[in-house]
């Protein structure tokens, strides 16, 4: 009698609980597909590959990284939208996933707003912009003299169209009065050769991805795109202290799943990646890499975020005349 009284009380209990709460999926019972819509070596993949290991030793299932890098991430990112909302697909967004994308590409192979449930940003990165070793440019007065001079002549490389390497030029290129050709490669690792080579003039591009190469002078860095300058470089001034007044370029880069997995899962996520980047291990590698740190909002702050970034880049874009070429 007694433990029958015990069930119905439990059962009683049970009942008295939200949705979300009564219904605890086991998560995670299989390998986690991470899927990081740039290429390898780039400062989404480096993230990917962070938040993969993280999860993995606290979730105790494999999250395997796949990088899948075409058209700007349009392609994965529409195959993520597609996937089951069970937790078991997870993807890295930004601005260009959320904000630049829907004004390069009409038919978007998925909604930024309505297809992914955002669980929290990683980390925030600025770009340099760089010349080669022995390049004539010193500056970036040296750079708007030579555009204006020879319009359409000079040239930058990205890691693709709608990057933030290509917005990054695109808007120097508006905002100073001149005009260059932009080179898309089809990830940062190869337009960075590129402007190591001299293949092209100068580039834009994650200071991340920069360092090392400009620590060892086969890049010259002349400005960073950020309102304040970088920690990793701080003799090289700000774009608006080199003269482009208004001049801002600094990005996020986050995590998100497909809309419409279950809240508790969504909650997993966010307290593993919060957990993990509490991690001393975990700061001292992104920022000797050159990532800034920031702070992990929740998932329905990120909601919030997505919306605002989604509003406010689509007017810069537009207004720097950034396009597929």
């Amino acid at each position: 009698m007694m433990r029958r009284r015990s069930l119905l009380l439990a059962a009683a209990g049970t009942a008295a609980l939200p949705a979300s709460l009564r219904a605890q999926p086991a998560w995670p019972t299989r390998p986690i597909t991470m899927v990081a819509p740039l290429a390898a070596g780039s400062s989404v993949d480096i993230v990917a590959r962070t938040v993969a290991d993280g999860w993995s030793s606290r979730l105790g299932q494999p999250v395997v990284t796949e990088n899948r890098p075409a058209a700007n991430g349009t392609v994965a990112l529409g195959q993520v939208a597609r996937s089951a909302p069970d937790g078991y697909t997870v993807t890295i967004t930004g601005q260009t996933s959320i904000a630049f994308n829907p004004v390069l590409y009409p038919q978007l192979p998925y909604d930024p707003l309505r297809d992914f449930q955002p669980i929290t940003r990683i980390v925030a990165v600025s770009n340099a912009l760089v010349v080669k070793r022995g390049s004539p440019f010193n500056s970036v007065a040296d750079i708007v003299a030579a555009g204006k001079a020879n319009p359409g002549k000079l040239t930058y490389s990205s890691g693709g169209v709608g990057t933030t390497h290509h917005v990054s030029s695109a808007m120097m290129a508006q905002m100073t009065g001149f005009e260059a050709t932009h080179v898309p490669y089809r990830g940062a690792p190869q337009g960075i050769l590129a402007a190591q080579t001299g293949e092209v003039d100068f580039a834009f591009f994650n200071i991340s991805t920069l360092l090392g190469l400009i620590r060892s002078g086969e890049l010259r860095a002349l400005a960073v795109t950020s309102r304040e300058r970088s920690p990793f470089l701080p003799e090289v001034p700000t774009m608006q202290e080199a003269g482009v007044a208004g001049y801002e370029m600094s990005t996020w880069i986050g995590v998100s799943t497909v809309a419409r997995t279950p809240a508790p899962i969504v909650q997993r996520m966010y307290d593993v990646t919060k957990a993990m980047m509490a991690e001393d291990a975990v700061r001292k590698r992104l920022t000797e890499i050159g990532f800034d740190l920031i702070p992990q909002p929740t998932p329905e702050e990120m909601v919030a975020i997505h919306r605002a970034e989604f509003e406010k880049w689509g007017p810069i874009l537009r207004a720097a005349g950034v396009k597929r070429d």
